[in-house]
């Protein structure tokens, strides 16, 4: 009786065991496929998708469709040498993505029989994911029928310099800068603008040109001058330039011809 009792208290437990089991693997795929983001051809092939998950602005987990992997291949044996180098390219960021983040994998797809585009749209909507492209036209159709779109050329576009060397705004200056003779006023996005001779115009209105900007690991930074004011060393090397021609002038009065001249003119007195 002892031995019929502990028999089946073990396949109870081997029971249970298997039903933990069977629910951590299911939990656990559905955690790998929880908003899961899919690859378009086109990202792979412009390649800026590696520095954008290394930097983690992809919070979804990333999965690359065979369907993309055939048509780079495909792209690949082809005739076009520009098209077949870019599709090597983006097999080898494809690779990349699979070997640097544990967060990116392939999801066997099979054959896409409408295209690629029609593909990565039903399987967004299957997995109630979304699409990670820079195809114009994806995009617009993915928008269309309410997928998230993550698209890399938006990203870089939200990313790029607002205001680019030359460009003139007009700036409150709110305090000074590190050094006696800059001024510091702030963009409306709360970018640090340093301005060059500003100590003296506080709690001013100046118009000013930016000049260049710096990037550091605490945000970005422009400097600028104000408009219609040139840097001390500027004017000193305007009003040397100014003198040169004078002392020039001079040289050239006393040539060789004329000091012969003098020279006769002294002879014959």
């Amino acid at each position: 009786m002892e031995i019929i009792t502990l028999v089946l208290v073990g396949a109870l437990q081997i029971e249970v065991a298997a039903v933990v089991l069977a629910l951590l693997k299911k939990n656990y795929a559905r955690q790998k496929l929880r908003h899961p983001a899919f690859i378009d051809t086109s990202v792979l092939m412009d390649g800026r998708i590696s520095a954008a998950v290394t930097a983690g602005f992809i919070p979804e987990t990333l999965v690359i469709p065979r369907s993309v992997l055939a048509e780079l291949q495909l792209l690949a044996d082809g005739s076009d040498s520009e098209k077949r180098s870019r599709a090597r390219h983006g097999l080898d960021i494809a690779a990349w993505l699979q070997e640097s983040s544990p967060d990116v994998r392939v999801l066997d797809d099979g054959k896409a029989a409408d295209g690629v585009d029609d593909q990565l749209l039903m399987l967004a909507k299957k997995y109630h994911g979304s699409i990670v492209t820079i195809d114009f036209n994806l995009n617009k159709v993915a928008t269309a029928e309410q997928i998230k779109v993550l698209n890399i050329n938006e990203l870089a576009q939200q990313l790029r310099m607002n205001h680019l060397p030359g460009e003139r705004v007009s700036l409150k200056v709110i305090q000074k800068g590190d050094n006696p003779h800059q001024g510091v006023g702030f963009l409306s996005d709360g970018t640090m603008v340093v301005i060059e001779q500003a100590s003296s115009d506080i709690n001013k209105q100046v118009e000013v040109e930016f000049v260049r900007s710096l990037q550091t690991a605490a945000g970005r930074m422009l400097f600028a001058k104000k408009v219609g004011q040139e840097k001390p060393s500027q004017k000193r090397q305007a009003s040397t330039k100014a003198k040169k021609p004078a002392g020039r002038r001079l040289k050239q009065e006393k040539q060789p011809e004329d000091r012969l001249l003098d020279l006769v003119d002294k002879q014959s007195n």
